[in-house]
C-alpha cells in the first residue's frame, strides 16, 4: 500500500531530484532511505515529519531531523562529494532549474543564478531606482526575460505593515529586506510560481558585505554570519509562506557551502575585492563586467529602504526608524488582539 505524505519543496539523491513515487516507495522500506537525501523539504506522514539538513524549508522540528510522535529517530546528513566551487555551484542551481522565477538584482549572485537556470527572472524596486536600472541592463546582456516591480510609497507602507506581523524579528534592517522580499513573492505567487530562486547567502560564505574589507578578524567574523544564516532564512521563508510559495536557495546546498568552507577567508576578500573566488567562478559563465561588479545591497539598491526612512519623518519619527517600526507593529498587534 502506497504511503500517503505531504511534501514542502523537493527532495534528491545523488544529483538527482527524486519524483513522489520514489519518495513514496523510499518510505515505504524505512524512514533510513531519507538520512541520505537532500534538497529543500519538509515531509511529514504517519505521525512523522523530516526536514532537510540546511533548515531551509520551515517547520516544527530540527533541521536535518526525523522525528516519529515527537521523537528524533534519525539524522538528514547527505554524504556530498567534495567538489571545485564551480561544479558545485552549477549543479546546486541545475537542481533548482526546473521550477520557480528568479529574485534578479543584476548583481553578482543573481545574474550567475539567472545565467544558468534559464529560468524568467523578477526584479523589484522603486520608479529609476538602481536594482531596476541595473537588472534591466543586465538581463539586456544575459538574454533573460524580466518582469519589474515598481513600488510606489503607498505599496512600501502597505507591505511593511504586513511584514512586521510575520518576521521574526523587526529591525530596520530585517524589515526593509522584508519589505522588498515581499513584493518579490506577492508578484511571484500570483503568477503561479510555487518558489522563487534566490541569492541569499553569498555574502555569508564568500565575504560579500563592505564590513568584511576592514575585518580585523575576517575568518571568525564569516563564521559567525554563516552561523548566522538561519534567522535571515527564518525571515525571507515568513515572507514568501505568506503567499504559499518558498524561496529556493542555490548558494545554500550542502555542496556549495562544503566548497566554500575549504576557500581560505583571505582569498574571499582579497585585494579589495570582495567575494572574489565567486567572481572567478562567474567570469565563466558571465561578461567580465557584471561578473566583477559591486551593487549596493538589496534594501539600498531598491530604494525600499529610502522611502521607509521618508515614511517614518512623515509619521512624526524623524530621527528613529526602528521606533517607527515598533509603532507599527503594536498598532498592528492591537488589530489581531
Amino acid at each position: 500500500m502506497a504511503i500517503e505524505f505531504q511534501l514542502s519543496g523537493w527532495i534528491e539523491r545523488e544529483g538527482r531530484r527524486l519524483s513522489r513515487q520514489e519518495i513514496a516507495a523510499g518510505l515505504s522500506e524505512g524512514i533510513y532511505f531519507l538520512g541520505a537525501c537532500g534538497g529543500e523539504f519538509l515531509l511529514e506522514w504517519n505521525g512523522c515529519a523530516a526536514r532537510d539538513h540546511i533548515g531551509i524549508i520551515p517547520g516544527d522540528i530540527l533541521p536535518g531531523t526525523c522525528v516519529c510522535e515527537g521523537s528524533v529517530i534519525g539524522e538528514i546528513n547527505p554524504s556530498i562529494h567534495v567538489q571545485s566551487l564551480d561544479k558545485a555551484i552549477c549543479e546546486a542551481i541545475r537542481l533548482r532549474s526546473d521550477e520557480g522565477v528568479v529574485s534578479f538584482s543584476g548583481g553578482l549572485d543573481s545574474a550567475l543564478i539567472a545565467a544558468l537556470a534559464g529560468r524568467p527572472c523578477v526584479t523589484v524596486g522603486t520608479p529609476d531606482s538602481h536594482d531596476v536600472r541595473r537588472a534591466e541592463s543586465v538581463a539586456r546582456v544575459l538574454g533573460v526575460q524580466l518582469e519589474t516591480v515598481l513600488c510606489t510609497p503607498r505599496m512600501v507602507e502597505d507591505a511593511l505593515r504586513e511584514v512586521v506581523r510575520i518576521i521574526p524579528r523587526t529591525t530596520p534592517l530585517d524589515a526593509s529586506i522584508a519589505t522588498t522580499l515581499f513584493f518579490v513573492a506577492e508578484w511571484a505567487s500570483l503568477q503561479g510560481y510555487p518558489c522563487i530562486i534566490a541569492g541569499q547567502g553569498a555574502d555569508e560564505l564568500f565575504g560579500g558585505y563592505a564590513r568584511y574589507l576592514h575585518s580585523a578578524s575576517l575568518s571568525s567574523e564569516l563564521e559567525a554570519d554563516v552561523l548566522g544564516l538561519s534567522a535571515q532564512i527564518a525571515r525571507d521563508q515568513a515572507v514568501a509562506m505568506a503567499r504559499g510559495i518558498w524561496f529556493s536557495l542555490p548558494y545554500l546546498d550542502l555542496r556549495v557551502m562544503r566548497a566554500a568552507r575549504l576557500i581560505p577567508a583571505r582569498e574571499k576578500v582579497r585585494e579589495g575585492v570582495r567575494k572574489y573566488p565567486l567572481r572567478v567562478a562567474a567570469s565563466r559563465y558571465l561578461p567580465e563586467e557584471i561578473a566583477w561588479y559591486e551593487k549596493k545591497a538589496m534594501q539600498y539598491g531598491s530604494g525600499i529602504w529610502k522611502v521607509i526612512q521618508r515614511l517614518a519623518r512623515k509619521n512624526g519619527y524623524k530621527n528613529s526608524v526602528q521606533r517607527y517600526i515598533t509603532s507599527i507593529k503594536e498598532k498592528e498587534d492591537d488589530h489581531r488582539a
